[in-house]
């Protein structure tokens, strides 16, 4: 595999851009490589400046569930680009995709679109702290929320990638009214969200954290969570960022059966193209301008691009038994990588939730933060090169989570299996 281009990019694009990227873990510092720069992308395939072509598990993060360029939803953008790419005003196309969230999310009334995830969850928040008149909010260790100041106290994704604790430029005024405390702890849960002297808003949560890897919430986490803010007056808000729409066409809240007050949603209802949400009881959306006194704008919100796109894309989910289908390729897929590192004799935790997953290369289970920071970033980092080396493409970091699309074939999931194969015996040569 020749990297030419792609190495000259990166050294022209170090000239202009931040550390030649501009998302941090693009970079590939914690797998000990340079990255690769992508050209194009059809169906489960990507394309490199060189020419190379990889099976895809990272899916842009995980919103293209149907694939890269998939037909439907390019033929709707290019519709929608040619009437015009941005008014600034309101569209019909607004109201069709609201009326689509709004539909397969019962806990969703009204919704309001956004340009990103962190705007999303950022103007949840806001929401929250308006609409109870508190200020505290409470998170987990290792879930990501964007890259908001009072987001990042122990955050995941790039943080932990990169090994940052924090960040510089949040002040500590932001700082002390976000408390995180360990995922899946039932009893620091019950603990902080009890004690008297804090105010607290709100609680945001990863329902199936993606940003330490995959990790699954464990039994009576989510209904606890639930039964305690609701008790408590407490908004509690899912991050469903990653999971809405991928988990079922409900989410994880239709898929835990656990209705939160707000939800948080990403790319996915934009067909991948820029775009986020955040939507709830119709009580607490009231409270956003011009209806209420909680603020929040965007001059590209409801971009007609993104609402057309997003609009073909549920279209696409909705087809009977796309989900079921999705479910049985990641359970196979997921039961023979169980099988190859169990015949082979590599320490591998396989996390799995639906079609997101993470192959952890430690020795204990990963149920949370600190379990997931002892697995071997390293040895990891080693098989992110040999897989990218065979034409497998993996996230860049151990903390992150793979994803399975409706594009890749069985040919491709065999492709990857013998690939893992491959690098898992490599990695035990001495």
């Amino acid at each position: 595999m020749k990297c030419t281009a792609s190495a000259q990019l990166f050294a022209q694009a170090k000239k202009y851009i931040p550390g030649g990227v501009n998302s941090p873990v693009r970079a590939c510092r914690s797998v000990g490589c340079d990255p690769i720069f992508i050209t194009k992308g059809l169906g489960a395939t990507l394309t490199d400046a060189d020419g190379n072509e990889y099976v895809d598990f990272v899916c842009s993060w995980g919103p293209l569930i149907v694939g890269h360029a998939h037909p439907d939803i390019v033929g709707a953008v290019q519709r929608a680009a040619a009437s015009g790419t941005s008014f600034g005003a309101t569209t019909p196309v607004e109201i069709d995709l609201a009326a689509m969230v709004v539909e397969a999310l019962d806990s969703v009334e009204k919704v309001r679109f956004v340009n990103s995830g962190t705007e999303a969850t950022m103007s949840a928040v806001r929401l929250a702290r308006g609409y109870t008149g508190r200020k505290v909010v409470v998170k987990f260790d290792g879930c990501y929320h964007g890259h908001a100041d009072s987001f990042l106290v122990k955050a995941g994704s790039g943080i932990i990638t990169l090994g940052i604790p924090g960040s510089p430029g949040v002040p500590d005024d932001i700082v002390k009214n976000t408390i995180s405390i360990p995922y899946n702890d039932l009893e620091a849960l019950e603990r902080t969200l009890r004690d008297d002297k804090l105010e607290i808003a709100c609680v945001i949560v990863e329902p199936v954290a993606g940003n330490m890897g995959c990790v699954p919430p464990a039994p009576g986490f989510l209904e606890k969570l639930r039964k305690l803010t609701h008790e408590l007056g407490i908004v509690l808000i899912f991050d469903e960022v990653i999971t809405g729409f991928r988990l079922g066409y409900g989410g994880a809240q239709q898929y835990y059966n656990i209705a939160p007050d707000l939800t948080c949603l990403g790319k996915i209802i934009g067909g991948g193209l820029p775009v986020g949400a955040y939507g709830g009881k119709a009580e607490i959306m009231n409270c956003i301008a011009p209806d209420g006194p909680v603020y929040q704008a965007g001059t590209l919100s409801g971009n007609p691009l993104a609402m057309a796109a997003g609009i073909a894309n549920l279209k696409l989910l909705q087809q009977p038994g796309f989900y079921e289908r999705l479910e049985e390729k990641a359970a196979g897929f997921a039961s023979r990588l169980d099988d190859l590192a169990a015949t082979i004799g590599i320490p591998v935790q396989l996390n799995r939730v639906g079609s997101m997953m993470t192959a952890f290369f430690a020795t204990e289970q990963v149920t949370d933060f600190t379990s997931a920071m002892k697995a071997d970033a390293q040895r990891y980092g080693q098989h992110y090169r040999q897989m990218l080396a065979g034409g497998i493409y993996l996230a860049p970091s151990q903390f992150e989570t793979a994803f399975i699309s409706a594009a890749q074939s069985e040919e491709d999931l065999e492709k990857a299996i013998k690939m893992t194969e491959w690098s898992f015996k490599k990695l035990l040569e001495k």
